[in-house]
């Protein structure tokens, strides 16, 4: 049993497909199961190894995908339910934490699968942790057309009436043939916004590791960084360890957007600025010619865009307080410069800035902006022009 791993009764002939689906899935990869769980206790743990010889495990929170038509429904919809037990077991605490290994040695999935069609649809364990139970994931019959025909592909979850203001997610589909790929891809995708989730979802070269990769020649030593001394390791063998501790990897991903920013503020004429580092707070401190210093929040744009070719700012955290649901949305004053990095989208490091008071004001919490936001023409590609104004207002 994994440290802290929550688990729950379910009943094994519902489930057992499930399992025998993703065991095939490993196996059609060139995998060999090392051990296989029991189908009457949720979620499931599978360890195996690689054709490479690389040992790996997962736990999946695994629930069957199915088209059932429902009253007041699209007749196109097909969904998986994330439940275990039964309503009156959580009456009281309907709240449940994705368990998630702090040593990055096990890959949490949260999949719906049709294992009479063969394929699978996943979403993001973290955005959904923790979790409350018998919610649904819905996606259209034209997803699971796609998934059959290309065998990978992902999209962006449709948010319609009263799911409007919840997060936007990148769900990921493939067939039967792709799961061990899901594996890599979650592992890789731990921690990403939605926006470049979906992006790492379309570029599977960047997550599958081919056997017959070259390694590098060797650095000399007066090539490399200080970190390899200071540390003791090579340079690959830093990566790795970055790439095997979960919340490193989070954290140097989340850095990386904002590091790009910096780096371009920074080479600006009449602009000092530095990074900054508490929890929740603006990411970069600005001062423009002398002015006093401006607050400056980066924020990463969907994969999508809208029907104009506009990127999108989902602009919101991912959870609000149990007592206070608007504490979700930002307030005008949090900072003075949102900084929308376009990279999902253009696949380029650019931004685009627009000061806070610009954005429109949340439809029912008072005080608060907006979540879904356009970046159009109303938000500037020089940000000297965005911190002279404010310096003018001030």
């Amino acid at each position: 049993m994994l440290p802290g791993l929550r688990t729950y009764p379910v009943r094994a002939v519902d489930r057992q497909p499930l399992i025998d689906f993703m065991l095939e899935g490993l196996r059609s990869s060139g995998c060999r199961i090392i051990s296989a769980p029991r189908a009457d206790r949720a979620p499931f743990v599978i360890t195996f190894e690689t054709r490479s010889g690389e040992r790996m495990g997962l736990v999946a929170y695994a629930f069957r995908a199915t088209r059932t038509p429902t009253r007041n429904r699209p007749s196109d919809e097909r969904s998986f339910q994330i439940k275990y037990g039964s309503k009156e077991d959580y009456a009281e605490d309907n709240s449940h934490t994705l368990w998630q290994d702090p040593l990055g040695l096990f890959t949490t999935l949260l999949i719906g699968i049709d294992p009479d069609e063969k394929f699978f649809v996943a979403a993001d364990p973290s955005l959904h942790n923790p979790t409350k139970f018998f919610i649904r994931l819905e996606f259209k019959d034209d997803h699971a057309t796609q998934i059959k025909r290309d065998g990978w592909c992902s999209w962006e979850r449709d948010r319609r009436g009263a799911r409007s203001e919840e997060p936007t997610e990148s769900l990921v589909g493939g067939t039967i043939e792709r799961f061990f790929d899901l594996v890599r891809f979650e592992r890789a995708a731990l921690g990403l916004d939605p926006g470049n989730r979906q992006l790492l979802a379309e570029k599977p070269h960047l997550f599958r590791r081919h056997a017959d990769e070259r390694k590098p020649e060797p650095l000399r030593a007066t090539e490399l960084h200080p970190l390899v001394n200071e540390f003791g390791l090579g340079e690959r063998e830093i990566l790795g360890v970055i790439a095997g501790a979960r919340r490193l990897k989070m954290a140097v991903r989340g850095w990386v957007a904002e590091e790009h920013l910096r780096d371009q503020l920074a080479k600006l004429r009449g602009v000092q600025c530095e990074r900054l580092d508490a929890e929740g707070g603006p990411d970069v401190c600005v001062r423009f010619e002398g002015g006093p210093p401006l607050m400056v929040e980066c924020k990463n744009v969907l994969r999508k865009t809208d029907a104009k070719g506009r990127p999108r700012v989902d602009f919101q955290r991912t959870r609000a307080s149990k007592i206070d649901p608007c504490s979700r949305y930002y307030a005008p004053d949090d900072f003075d410069v949102v900084a929308a990095c376009l990279h999902a989208v253009t696949e380029k490091w650019e931004f685009r800035y627009i000061v806070p008071d610009s954005l429109s004001p949340h439809k029912k919490c008072v005080g608060k902006l907006g979540s879904n936001i356009i970046v159009g023409l109303d938000w500037s590609d020089d940000p000297c022009e965005v911190f002279r104004d404010l310096n003018a207002s001030r």
